[in-house]
């Protein structure tokens, strides 16, 4: 695994605009070295954030949407058209608005969906999707994304693995059913750390004061059980990605620039 790298901005703005930028050159340079890119998308305000930016800026043309493929971290299991489903902030901040291929769109499962109420199953579900998709050069059960991106939370938690709970500490399953998260809604569906750690490049986005106790923790050495987000790390690159304010309790020591 990689070790981190930092980058800070001066905002959650400009590091979203920035975010975008960097991920449109990702893809696009994935595209022409292989014909396709594969990127995992995460929900949250920056998240949302950076995708935003991104259907905003005028490079977005130079991505060859119809041969990207998207996948999501995680997604709350609520009915199809939620407006709590990352899916669906997702289409609003971009998808709606760029030609992707709706068949190359890997949505996770809803609760309304062909499981119905079977969280597991929607997780298995979507395992089995993964599975499908990972070639024989990805040496796994998922593909090798190019990117992965995942949102901290303030307690250190990403896409929906939580300090403590069982699906942090999943080792053979690509993906799993959470009950009881603590935050609303309890009911979710998560890639595990194996399936993050098979990404090329995993991006970890962290904006705003309340996020600064989790980076510092992150980053300090703690296990991955107690603090998820030190165990989300890319097989190349590992980027944490923050603004001043997320940055602020990090000693300057922690993060000279990153190569692009």
């Amino acid at each position: 695994m990689s070790t981190p790298q930092l980058v800070v901005h001066r905002d959650k703005e400009l590091m979203a605009q920035a975010a975008a930028a960097r991920l449109i050159t990702k893809i696009v340079d994935a595209q022409a070295s292989r014909g396709h890119a594969s990127v995992v998308l995460t929900g949250g305000r920056n998240g949302n954030g950076l995708l935003a930016a991104l259907a905003a800026a005028p490079a977005r043309d130079a991505v060859d949407w119809a041969r990207l493929d998207l996948w999501w971290g995680d997604e709350r299991f609520l009915p199809e058209g939620d407006p709590e489903r990352n899916v669906t902030q997702a289409r609003e901040a971009l998808l709606d608005s760029v030609p992707v291929d709706p068949k190359r769109v890997h949505a996770m499962p809803a609760s309304d969906g062909p499981d119905g109420a079977d969280v597991e199953a929607a997780a298995a579900s979507y395992a089995e999707e993964l599975a499908r998709a990972a070639g024989p050069e990805n040496h796994g059960r998922v593909p090798s994304f190019d990117v992965l991106m995942l949102g901290v939370g303030p307690d250190t938690h990403v896409a929906s693995l939580f300090p403590e709970l069982p699906a942090v500490r999943e080792t053979e399953r690509t993906v799993v059913g959470v009950r009881g998260a603590p935050k609303p809604p309890p009911t979710r569906v998560t890639l595990t750390l194996p399936a993050i750690r098979a990404a090329r490049e995993v991006w970890l986005l962290a904006a705003g004061e309340d996020k600064a106790q989790a980076a510092a923790i992150a980053l300090s050495g703690a296990g991955e059980v107690q603090a998820p987000a030190a165990g989300a790390q890319g097989r190349a690159r590992t980027l944490w990605l923050l603004d001043s304010a997320a940055a602020s309790r990090l000693p300057r020591s922690l993060y000279p620039p990153a190569s692009s």
